[in-house]
This record gives structure tokens, C-alpha cells and sequence, in this order.
């Protein structure tokens, strides 16, 4: 089997993951409390307990989500979740995440340690946060439209004769790329909510706000970037011992250079998780393991795989039960 190792990003986040990783794995425990110390604060029993509207804040979710994935990873490397036979010593061909899952996806390729990853997502969550409160964004998720009916659907709303209430210029573009007939916009409030108005006139199905700090992934990230960069060139990284897909062009990372270049290009850039997955489906891949909270990414890759009419068996691993 061709396997992918997926990791996913902000927004899968949920009170009580991996905690009974942490209650009866003690190497998972010892994870937990390593990240304490790195961040400065009881990130473990945020996890655990919540309560959910402090997890949601994007400084703290952040760390948490990655450090969670690489709990997961942790259990199933050492045989503790082995939902099929011989998964713990499995190799992957290839790893990749959704937009801060990308952190853990070069991570578990050993590109990166778990203490500079840590303390890139944390510097990455407190940056975006602060970067949001400077001017306020929206995302909003379209269903039902392509990637030209998308554009057009941003370029009407941009052509329309409104003003933001901060003055500013209207911004509105497509930055998460997720399945067929799925993709987020982001960008100022009123843009956002004039697409939400807009959309079915393109026909979306629906037009879904989403509850998100700031309008992520846009020029609008620009600050955190700048911060991120200064980050990153005090981190050490190595090249890949498998394929890691970028998010921002869907295409394999070649060198430690490439890294710091694409994660911090990752801040302002669309996300393209379709069409990196697109990428591994031609490429043969055909076993799928999501590893950390939730199914989110499981579910997108059901329905690009389908779209391929292409076969593929799909785990999930994100706790014990």
C-alpha cells in the first residue's frame, strides 16, 4: 500500500482529546508535560478540560492541536492504536496537513523537532490572533461552487460600491481549497458578508460563516508573517525522510531552505489541500491515515477520491476507543 500520514489543522479542536492517551500511555504523558514547559502554561489539562471557548482562541489551539497530533503519532508508533496490523511500523510515502497540520506533518517526516515545531505553532496562533485584532476579518465557507464560479463570485463583490466600516479597501479572495465543491473565502467583513448575501445568485448551495478570529491566509496575515520569518531562520530543520506536500502549491518540499520559504509564505497564501491530495491519488496513494482531533480531513478525502473515481481505504486515529 501507497500510505499518506495527514495531520489537521485549527478548528478540529475539541475538550477531552488525548486524554486517554495521556492517562494510559506514559511516553504520551511525558509528551503532554514537555509541552507545558515549552509553552509556559497547563496546556495539557486546556486539552483535556476546555473549556471549549479558550481552546477555540487561536493562540491556545494551536499548540494544542499540535501537540495532540503528535501524541497520536506517538501511540500508534509505540503499537498503542493499531487499527490495522503492522500500521505502528509503517513508514509513510508521504505526509501532509491542513494549513497548521502542515507543522506536524514535517514533524512526523522528521524534518523538524517537536520543541521547534512547538514553539513555531504557539509564536504562529499568538501572531495571527494579535494580527486580527489590528484589522478585523472574516472567512465564510462556500459549498456547492467551483474554483471559476468562486472567483467570479469575489470579483462581482469587490466590484460593488460599498465601504468597510474601518475604511479600509474590501478584500475578499478563495484560501482553502478543501474537496470539490468546498472552499473558504476569507477577507474583510463587509466582503464576507456581501459573498454570504451573494452566493446563491453563483449557485452555492449554502454560505457558511465560520467563526474564526481574522481573515487567515490573506495579506491581511502579513504581520504575523514578518514575525514568523524571524521564527523560523532561529530554527533548525533537515530535509524530509519522506514526501511532505506543501499547502501553498501542492508540490513536494525539497530542502530545509523550502521549508522556512513556504510556511512562512503558508500565513498569506491559500491553502490547496485538494489538489495536494489530488497530487498523491495520481501518484498511487491509497491508504489515507488522518492522525490527531476529529475527521475533518477523512471526510475531505472521501469526497476527492471519489470525484477521481479513485479507491482508497481511510483511518482514523485520534484516541484509544
Amino acid at each position: 500500500m501507497n500510505t499518506i500520514f495527514m495531520f489537521p489543522g485549527q478548528g478540529a479542536q475539541q475538550a477531552g482529546m488525548g486524554r486517554d492517551l495521556y492517562e494510559h500511555i506514559p511516553e504520551v504523558a511525558e509528551l503532554y508535560d514537555r509541552a507545558n514547559e515549552i509553552v509556559g502554561y497547563d496546556l495539557a489539562r486546556l486539552c483535556f478540560e476546555g473549556p471549549a471557548e479558550k481552546l477555540d482562541e487561536t493562540r491556545f489551539s494551536q499548540p494544542a492541536m499540535f501537540v495532540t497530533s503528535c501524541a497520536c503519532l506517538k501511540a500508534m508508533r509505540l503499537g498503542k492504536i493499531e487499527p490495522e496490523p503492522g500500521l505502528s511500523e509503517v513508514i509513510p510515502d508521504a505526509c501532509v496537513g491542513l494549513s497548521l497540520g502542515e507543522y506536524s506533518a514535517l514533524y512526523a517526516s522528521g524534518a523538524m523537532g517537536f520543541e521547534d515545531g512547538l514553539i513555531l505553532v504557539q509564536l504562529r496562533g499568538e501572531s495571527m490572533q494579535a494580527a486580527a485584532r489590528q484589522r478585523q476579518g472574516a472567512m465564510v465557507s462556500i459549498l456547492g461552487l467551483d474554483e471559476n464560479k468562486v472567483n467570479q463570485l469575489c470579483h462581482t463583490v469587490l466590484e460593488s460600491s460599498f465601504e468597510e466600516d474601518d475604511g479600509d479597501k474590501p478584500l475578499l479572495e478563495p484560501v482553502n481549497y478543501n474537496c470539490p465543491g468546498q472552499i473558504v473565502l476569507s477577507g474583510s467583513v463587509g466582503a464576507c458578508e456581501h459573498a454570504v448575501r451573494r452566493a446563491q445568485e453563483f449557485g452555492a448551495i449554502k454560505a457558511i460563516p465560520l467563526r474564526v478570529a481574522g481573515a487567515f491566509h490573506t495579506q491581511m496575515m502579513a504581520p504575523a508573517a514578518e514575525k514568523l520569518s524571524q521564527a523560523l531562520n532561529k530554527c533548525s530543520f533537515s530535509k524530509p525522510k519522506c514526501k511532505v506536500v506543501a499547502n501553498v502549491d501542492a508540490g513536494v518540499y525539497d530542502g530545509p531552505e523550502e521549508i522556512k520559504e513556504k510556511l512562512q509564505k503558508q500565513l498569506v497564501s491559500a491553502v490547496r489541500f485538494q489538489q495536494s491530495i489530488e497530487l498523491l491519488l495520481d501518484q498511487g496513494a491509497d491508504r489515507f491515515v488522518e492522525i490527531g482531533a476529529g475527521r475533518v480531513l477523512t471526510g475531505l478525502v472521501k469526497k476527492i477520491s471519489r470525484a477521481k473515481n479513485k479507491k482508497v481505504n481511510l483511518i482514523n486515529i485520534s484516541g484509544l476507543s
